[in-house]
């Protein structure tokens, strides 16, 4: 049977018709809302991931979306074409622009923030704490950020 309808098929293509077009693929954006910097120095390091294993620090996460906003224009900030999955975003007030968090014997000395807002304790929090689930309509989160130096 899929025989006949491979040869219909490649029929239809020959005799000058189109092949049925293709679903459109599913993503959406994630629209973030950023308060609390606490100076509009450096940038925001956001990141997306999908993989508990690398949350909150997606560094060595290939598969994660990362992003570097200015602090000056970091009051909304877009993540489009975003595949439905379960994700969780970690953010960074990089204020010296070094393209890291800086510590302070262990502690960070410069802000942070996640998705969902969860309670810090000693140490970031869990992925699950911080994830949400994408699907094909649009998303809108408010992270307020944290600074603990």
């Amino acid at each position: 049977m899929a025989a006949a309808s491979a040869l219909l098929l490649g029929a239809s293509a020959s005799a000058g018709e189109a092949p049925a077009p293709s679903a459109p693929a599913i993503s959406a954006s994630i629209d973030l809302a950023i308060t609390g910097l606490r100076s509009d120095k450096g940038n925001v390091l956001v990141c997306l991931s999908a993989n508990p294993k690398f949350f909150p620090d997606c560094s060595k996460d290939k598969q994660a979306r990362k992003l570097k906003i200015s602090a000056v224009k970091a009051g909304t900030v877009q993540i489009a074409d975003v595949k439905p999955g379960t994700y969780a975003v970690a953010l960074v007030h990089d204020e010296n622009a070094n393209g890291k968090m800086d510590l302070r014997l262990f502690l960070p000395r410069e802000g942070f923030g996640f998705s969902r807002n969860p309670k810090i304790g000693m140490g970031p929090p869990k992925f699950k704490s911080a994830q949400f689930t994408i699907g094909s309509d649009d998303a809108h989160y408010a992270v307020r950020m944290k600074y603990i130096l």
